[in-house]
């Protein structure tokens, strides 16, 4: 009996001394609204007013002037806006893209979509580049095949849609089928390949832009589409863009 109650106790005794594992059951919370009714904490508050002033001080630089409002709601199958955006790509770009290469950029195309802002009649910010171009999209040049910027042409009459093109040209029908295209003023030739300017974006399928999945060379020139703007503002006093002949239909 006594043995009986030694192998007990050191059975009871050897249970109670295993660490037993802990398992999460039941998660609470509670939602905080950020609103103006919450405290300032002045510690923190004097450590980023520096900061937030000098960033709103470099945002606020008026680097340009705009004749007018433009939007990308403008046109139906080019933009004033779009067409600023393309132009600048390609002069600010191609420059660099020739120097590495000895080539030059043969066009250049962007998304309507990546246009996230009007550009205001009046003065011009380097915040309006932040606003137009928000995102960390950056140029790249793809060489394409013929094959490939056809499918792109396809593309670009099928969807109807003021997708900014620079050094591209097209001109569609009264039925909505391809009527004529050319680069640079030059019929195109679908045996020759081509130097395509866009954003990493599309380059890697965005806006279902798949053409370019299967191009021979790709160049990373590490330059935003925002710095893009930015650098092209700083040097132009005033800008103008117009809408023109680039992509149009025949009535």
């Amino acid at each position: 009996m006594t043995y009986k109650l030694f192998t007990l106790l050191i059975c009871l005794s050897f249970l109670t001394a295993c660490k037993q594992d802990a398992h999460l059951y039941k998660i609470e919370a509670k939602q905080i609204n950020v609103t103006d009714s919450l405290e300032i904490d002045e510690d923190i508050e004097s450590f980023i007013k520096p900061y937030r002033v000098q960033i709103n001080k470099n945002l606020d630089s008026v680097i340009s002037y705009a004749k007018e409002t433009y939007s990308k709601s403008d046109g139906e199958y080019n933009t004033a806006i779009g067409n600023l955006m393309v132009d600048a790509v390609y002069e600010q770009c191609n420059p660099i893209f020739k120097s590495r290469t000895n080539r030059d950029i043969d066009f250049v195309l962007l998304n309507h979509g990546g246009i996230r802002a009007i550009i205001s009649e009046g003065n011009i910010t380097t915040r309006t580049a932040y606003e137009v171009m928000p995102f960390e999209n950056a140029v790249v040049v793809a060489k394409l095949k013929g094959e490939q910027v056809k499918e792109l042409i396809s593309y670009l009459v099928t969807e109807k849609r003021a997708h900014p093109i620079a050094k591209l040209n097209l001109v569609i029908d009264k039925d909505d089928q391809l009527y004529s295209a050319t680069i640079n003023d030059k019929p195109i030739d679908y045996n020759s390949t081509y130097y395509v300017a866009t954003n990493d974006y599309l380059y890697n399928g965005g806006d279902r832009m798949n053409f370019f999945k299967t191009n021979d060379s790709l160049y990373v020139l590490d330059y935003k589409i925002r710095n893009v703007l930015i650098d092209y503002f700083s040097k132009t006093d005033t800008i103008a863009p117009k809408q023109d002949n680039r992509f149009i239909k025949i009535k």
